[in-house]
């Protein structure tokens, strides 16, 4: 069972329970026939001693939300890659540990992808570890024809929603890599109202989330007001059952209105090459707007009464000056 902390080291984090790892990611270049080197750092969170076993997976990609499917290295940059087969660790402290990439002659130019685990529980040959494994990744490209080929599947707000009533919207976009070589896309989400004139500058790419060849990612980007596109649509969706007031509250705070289009400007590869998309919606706070009406309505409705008021009150006092004084008769 490979556990949490793979996922973590993949999506940028560590595992911080036993034992940590840095860094979680090596992106390495080399040319057919080298021999690449590098250091990573274990250290044991613990307070007891610790012996650790290494082990090599290669990975690829696992449907499109950039989670790497792990598989035993029979071949490829899992089998090139090597290290101490185990080491043992005091309570509390970090070994500097060396590995080595050596990169075939024959080795086919582009993306190899591969992880280096370390395991409380050595690999047998022939049996399936149920430890729980931290890793790094190495993500090597051999020189020679990079073939760097990306485009944008499709681009949205979630579920092709046209209508809002309010922040946060959420959008995803789905990019393919047609290449031999990782592709990281970069750029901005622009969006723009009903005037053309730029409402938000969202990054597309938060996470820095690598396409891998021959697949597809999705990614995610979230509009809110004041917020710099961290917000996932997890978040955003956790925004269900408010009362009519809290839901007004929000369109206050996120105030936004009419027709939107949202245009996301990517570049990718060494050469920068461009991958572009757009998509309008609407927002229409109709909650808060309607709200305001009533408002306005009863505040005009107060206005004109204390004006009818005011203008009987001022009739009277002129009627009561017109009046002759009283006579006193005898």
């Amino acid at each position: 069972l490979i556990a949490l902390m793979v996922l973590g080291a993949f999506l940028g984090g560590n595992y911080a329970y036993a034992v940590t790892i840095t860094p979680v990611r090596f992106e390495i270049s080399s040319d057919p026939g080298q021999i690449v080197s590098g250091e990573m750092i274990v250290m044991n969170e613990q307070d007891e001693i610790k012996t650790l076993y290494s082990s090599f997976d290669n990975f690829e990609a696992r449907g499109e939300n950039g989670t790497p499917t792990f598989v035993p290295a029979a071949e490829g940059l899992g089998t090139w890659i090597s290290t101490e087969p185990s080491i043992t660790l005091n309570p509390r402290e970090s070994k500097v540990v060396p590995f080595t990439i050596n990169v075939p002659s024959g080795a086919e130019a582009g993306g190899h992808f591969a992880a280096v685990f370390w395991s409380s529980n050595p690999n047998e040959p022939g049996q399936v570890s149920i430890g729980a494994k931290i890793g790094t990744l190495v993500l090597l490209t051999v020189s020679g024809e990079i073939t760097e080929e990306g485009k944008v599947m499709d681009f949205s707000t979630k579920d092709g929603q046209k209508k809002f009533d309010a922040l946060p919207v959420g959008f995803t976009y789905r990019f393919q890599n047609g290449g031999n070589d990782r592709i990281k896309p970069e750029g901005l989400l622009v969006i723009k109202n009903t005037f053309g004139m730029t409402t938000k500058n969202l990054p597309a790419n938060q996470v820095e989330g690598n396409v891998l060849p021959k697949s597809t990612r999705k990614f995610e980007v979230v509009w809110q007001s004041g917020a710099d596109g961290s917000l996932t649509l997890a978040d955003a969706e956790k925004i269900t059952n408010e009362s009519f007031t809290e839901t007004i509250s929000r369109q206050w705070k996120n105030f936004a209105f009419g027709k939107y289009t949202a245009y996301l400007d990517l570049s990718y590869g060494k050469s920068n090459q461009a991958a572009t998309a757009m998509y309008s919606f609407f927002v229409l706070p109709w909650q808060l707007l309607l709200t305001l009406l009533i408002a306005l309505i009863f505040a005009l409705f107060i206005i004109k009464t204390a004006i009818t008021h005011y203008n009987k009150w001022v009739i009277e006092q002129a009627r009561k000056g017109m009046m002759p004084p009283t006579q006193n008769r005898s």
